[in-house]
Order: C-alpha cells, then sequence, then structure tokens
C-alpha cells in the first residue's frame, strides 16, 4: 500500500502521463494522416483518363479483318517496312535483327514508329471518376481527333520497357535492375564488413584511446549527410580506383571508352553509406546477448571465436538483421550521392554486370519530375509505386531471414 506521504504526487503524475499519451497519440496520428495523403496522392497520379491522338489510326492496319494487336511478327514487319524510311528500318535491323526480336518487340516498334500515339492530356484518378461527363465534353471540344480512355501508368508495359525520350513508351526496367545491382553490391561489401567490425569492437577491442576514437568517429559517421558520402565516393571510387571500377584492369571493358562512373562505384559509395549504421546496430544487438552466456560457453572450453560463432552471433543476428534492413531502406532511397558519383539520368541499355553504366529508380524518378510535361509526373508517380514495392519487398525478406533465425534460438 503507498505511504500517505506519496499520495498527494499520485495525480499529478497521472496528469502527466495523459498529457504526454495524449502528445504521443497526436503525433502518430499525424504521421498517419500525413502517410495517407502521401498515398493518396502518388494512386491519384498513377491512373486516371487520358486524350490519346495517333498519327496512324491502329484501324486502318488491319490485316483481313485481324485488329493490329492480333496480327503475327511477320505481319507487323511488314506494316514497318511499308511505313518507315530504308534507313530506319535498317537501323533497327543493325540494333537487333528482326529475326531476334519476338513478337512483342516489333509490335512495340508499329506503336511507336508507325502509329505514333501521343497523350495530349491527362487528368487524375479523382476527376476522373468524379468528373467523367466534364472530361468527356472538355476532350471533344479541345482534342476533336483524340480518343478517350481509362490509363494505368504502372502496367506490365511500364516495368518492361527502358527509358524512353516519349513518355507513352517510357519505362523503368532499366532503373529496376539498375537499383538491383546497386544494392546487391552494397550489402555484399556492408554487410560483413559491419559485422566484422561490431565484433571486433565489442568482443576483441580494449578500451584504449586508439579505440575510443575509432568509436566516436564511427557515431558521428552516421550522421553525416549523403551528399558528402557522395562526394568521397567521386574521389575513391570513380577517379582514384577508375582503372578497377571501370573494369579496364581486369580487361572487362574497352580502355578506351572506360570510366568509373559503374554500377561497382555506386554500390562501394552506398556501402559506405550505410556501413556506420551497421556497426552501430551490429554493436548493440551484440551487447544484448547475455554475458552468462559467453561464460558457460567458455566453462565448456570453447576458445573466444567459437563462443562468437557459435552462441553470440546466432543470438545477436535477429537484431543485427533489423539494423541491416533499416540500413538498406535508406541506401535504396538515396540519390544525392549517386548524382555525384555519376548515375546517368537516361540510359537505353540495361546494365550487364558490375561495370556497366546505370540508372537506378531515385535518379529516374527525380529525372522525370524535371520535366515540364504532364505525362512525366505519372510516370514519376507510378515509378514511385514500384520502388515503394521493390523496398517492402525486400525488407519482407530480410524480416522473414530474421524470424528465421529467431525460430532457432
Amino acid at each position: 500500500m503507498i505511504p500517505a506521504r506519496f499520495n498527494p504526487q499520485t495525480p499529478r503524475r497521472h496528469r502527466t502521463g495523459g498529457v504526454w499519451s495524449t502528445l504521443f497519440l497526436g503525433a502518430i496520428i499525424i504521421a498517419i494522416v500525413a502517410l495517407g495523403a502521401l498515398l493518396t496522392n502518388i494512386m491519384d497520379e498513377s491512373f486516371g483518363l487520358v486524350a490519346i491522338e495517333s498519327r496512324i489510326d491502329p484501324a486502318t492496319l488491319e490485316r483481313d479483318g485481324t485488329l493490329l494487336e492480333a496480327l503475327d511478327k511477320e505481319q507487323l514487319i511488314q506494316i514497318l517496312t511499308e511505313h518507315i524510311s530504308a534507313g530506319l528500318l535498317r537501323r533497327l535491323e543493325n540494333d537487333q535483327a528482326f529475326e531476334e526480336r519476338d513478337r512483342g518487340n516489333v509490335y512495340a516498334l508499329v506503336l511507336e514508329r508507325v502509329v505514333e500515339p501521343e497523350i495530349v492530356k491527362t487528368w487524375s484518378l479523382t476527376d476522373s471518376l468524379l468528373n467523367r461527363d466534364a472530361i468527356k465534353a472538355e476532350a471533344l471540344a479541345k482534342y476533336p481527333q483524340a480518343t478517350l480512355e481509362f490509363h494505368a501508368w504502372i502496367n506490365p508495359a511500364f516495368m518492361q520497357m527502358s527509358q524512353s525520350s516519349k513518355p507513352e513508351f517510357a519505362g523503368v526496367r532499366t532503373a529496376i535492375l539498375g537499383s538491383l545491382w546497386t544494392i546487391a553490391i552494397t550489402i555484399i561489401v556492408a554487410f560483413p564488413t559491419g559485422v566484422g567490425a561490431a565484433i571486433y569492437l565489442e568482443e576483441y577491442a580494449s578500451d584504449t584511446l586508439v579505440n575510443r576514437v575509432i568509436q566516436t568517429n564511427i557515431n558521428n559517421l552516421a550522421g553525416v549527410p549523403s551528399i558528402l558520402y557522395g562526394m568521397l565516393g567521386l574521389t575513391i571510387f570513380v577517379r582514384g580506383l577508375e582503372p578497377f571500377t571501370s573494369g579496364a584492369l581486369l580487361g572487362a571493358v574497352d580502355t578506351t571508352t572506360a570510366n568509373g562512373r559503374t554500377v561497382l562505384s555506386a554500390g562501394l559509395t552506398l556501402a559506405l553509406l550505410v556501413l556506420p549504421l551497421l556497426i552501430i546496430n551490429a554493436q548493440e544487438a551484440i551487447k544484448a546477448v547475455p554475458g552468462s552466456l559467453r561464460e558457460a560457453s567458455y566453462g565448456l572450453g570453447a576458445t573466444r571465436w567459437q563462443t562468437i560463432w557459435h552462441h553470440v552471433l546466432p543470438n545477436a543476428m535477429p537484431g543485427i538483421l533489423t539494423g541491416t534492413i533499416l540500413a538498406i531502406s535508406r541506401a535504396i532511397g538515396e540519390t544525392a550521392p549517386l548524382v555525384v558519383v555519376g548515375a546517368s539520368a537516361f540510359v537505353a541499355l540495361d546494365p550487364s554486370g558490375p561495370f556497366s553504366k546505370f540508372t537506378t529508380l531515385p535518379i529516374q524518378i527525380y529525372q522525370w519530375t524535371t520535366r515540364p510535361q504532364d505525362q512525366y509526373r505519372n510516370l514519376a508517380a507510378a515509378a514511385i509505386l514500384v520502388l515503394l514495392v521493390l523496398l517492402l519487398s525486400l525488407n519482407a525478406a530480410a524480416v522473414l531471414l530474421r524470424n528465421r533465425y529467431s525460430r532457432k534460438l
């Protein structure tokens, strides 16, 4: 029972706790509302009615009553031959022989080079649902030759097509592959290095001035702006280690055109960016392992490394993977360091290895948002949804791996 002399303090503490509970609840509600508004805006721009004008009506390209989208590859090639110049046909053949192209690729060429559809006006999802009749009247008055249709900017074609100067044919395949290559290199380099550093600092390093300075610098580096890591990557990886990061040292590319602005440089730069976060989180996870577990292992005759490998790391791994999720989530959304390192705003070819030129989804989104045409804002919104799905997929994989380690304990 609480003594009488403490009773006067109890109501005041309850009031204080109630105030803080209300503030915390309000903060959560504000965060949820802000996130909902953001997602609503993205969805609003990713779907909606569009007015499309075509240079050639697809109905005029039918063969024997068969619609254009149902024609076979040979018929589509015949249409290309009839409607584009001989020079352009030769250039397309040189880029990739028509015999090697599949039917979908040839159909895309017919749309882009012959039909040439152009989106002349777009409307948001909200307007498309609430003001459909007014939109139809506007489209009929201003664009009498256009076709009005509901368009989902995020679709299978958007995922499969590479970048294009025309928004109607632009996709994010190249950016997705560039992001995956970059994040893969980041994880391969940063994860073992960060965990190894944490093991040394927690299990081996003594309390000396040098080790205290190292720990202080790691803590400070976790708060350094990402643009500074981009400058560091530009100096070290792009310029200093150019023969290696370009692949010229290994004979992987033509030495006359090689430079260090490659996927490898980007991955190494992002690895430096997330390394302090990984080290700090891994240290906290290792600290959380009970000391009695180490003592029991030593009591049974195990060495220090055997204790760390078989007991400390398995118990710390769920916490380490949690920190890794947070670090990779930051890395996959970074733009500033990649701009400095040399991510290209427009790359038409998919990255084929660590020495390829590259772009990433955040870079692609940034580049589209700077364009004046409304269609590029719709493309940026669709690319943001792709980035969110990619981020959630990677996080889900890491969570499943973490839970697997937790069940083994």
